[in-house]
């Protein structure tokens, strides 16, 4: 397990943990998502959350993994925040909270933990292996990233909020 440092705290990663990018159609589904603690996404997207939680929660090291999600809006240039995803996907549930009624199936609790400004700009450096070492800015809805990548975006995440541009 590894410990890093945010607001002063503590804070516990399981190496079981998994990260996510989430991309967003809307800032307003963000906001939608931060009051109601709740997400979706595509129908794939879902499924692959929704197996990740599972494993995680179920898989190696005592099933204390979690999932983390960095969020980002389609064309803003930058990441607004992380939350943890804190159950697993419900697939009979919709939300009438999205700006784009009836477009999605399922819905899964989410924590936010963080939000925050982070410029692209501040993250180039990460890259994902799994997208042919693209940087994470580059990722798609829900890609996987690599732990050692997801960790350092926590610490990058962590050390913006409140900062400005």
């Amino acid at each position: 397990m590894t410990f890093w440092t945010y607001k002063g705290a503590e804070f516990p990663v399981p190496y079981s943990s998994r990260f996510f990018v989430i991309k967003s159609y809307s800032v307003m589904d963000v906001h939608a998502s931060f009051e109601h603690g709740i997400w979706t996404s595509t129908e794939m997207g879902n499924r692959r959350l929704d197996r990740a939680f599972r494993e995680s929660r179920g898989g190696a090291f005592g099933g204390a993994g979690k999932v983390f999600l960095f969020f980002s809006v389609n064309a803003s240039g930058r990441f607004c925040g992380v939350c943890e995803m804190v159950g697993a996907v419900d697939f009979t549930r919709s939300s009438g909270v999205w700006s784009e009624q009836g477009k999605w199936r399922g819905v899964f609790a989410v924590e936010w933990m963080m939000v925050a400004d982070v410029p692209n700009r501040c993250l180039q450096h990460l890259k994902v292996a799994g997208n042919e070492d693209r940087p994470v800015t580059c990722s798609r809805d829900t890609q996987e990233i690599p732990f050692e990548t997801g960790v350092a975006m926590l610490k990058i995440v962590s050390s913006r909020q409140g900062q400005d541009l």
